[in-house]
């Protein structure tokens, strides 16, 4: 893999949403920017959070939109098409409520499993053509209704402990993805924490 790339990461911006399971892309953006040295700047213009970084050879940019997550196609195309980045290139992180807590996986397009901020970018993009790495935030308990207010609350204690692993995995994944190439990246972190950790269990026996 050459060339720019541009890395997504998706949620709502405000405090009030700061750490809620919606926006496990923009944490997971933020533990990146840490990881590779950038720093956020107000992205006027493309409707962003923006940090820009180099990994290994390639530039590329960290994208937190503003445009709250339903309408998150607006800021990535709009990075997407001035810097001319293919969709190939432009990694989307992304909470996914059918995935349990404490799994993730990178896929190299698909659908949008009714999520509305995939459905924003796909709209600008023309189509689901482009990577993303799934963060499981699981469903409601049996018998809760309200989605909505799952995913915009908060995760438990025990859940956040776990979380906080998936994301130091994720975050190993994502620069795989940059320096690898994508299969590499699925075959090596795509699963949960629990199998990574007996995985390397046995390796140690």
């Amino acid at each position: 893999m050459n060339g720019q790339f541009v890395i997504v990461g998706l949620g709502n911006p405000g405090r009030e949403y700061a750490c809620t399971r919606h926006n496990a892309g923009f944490t997971l953006a933020d533990i990146l920017a840490g990881r590779w040295g950038g720093r956020w700047q107000a992205g006027r213009k493309f409707f962003s959070d923006l940090a820009e970084v180099t990994v290994g050879s390639r530039r590329g940019w960290l994208c937190k939109p503003r445009t709250y997550m339903n309408d998150s196609g607006e800021a990535v195309g709009a990075i997407v098409r001035f810097h001319k980045v293919a969709s190939a290139d432009v990694l989307v992180l992304v909470d996914d409520a059918d995935l349990p807590v404490g799994s993730l996986r990178l896929k190299p397009s698909g659908g949008t499993g009714g999520h509305h901020g995939l459905e924003s970018i796909n709209h600008a993009l023309g189509g689901g053509a482009y990577p993303r790495l799934r963060l499981g935030i699981a469903r409601p308990e049996q018998g809760v209704r309200d989605i909505a207010g799952h995913v915009l609350g908060r995760f438990s204690r025990d859940e956040q402990v776990v979380f906080e692993k998936v994301l130091v995995r994720a975050s190993e994944q994502a620069e795989s993805w940059l320096r690898e190439g994508i299969a590499p990246a699925m075959n090596r972190y795509n699963g949960s924490v629990a199998m990574a950790s007996d995985h390397n269990r046995g390796k140690e026996k």
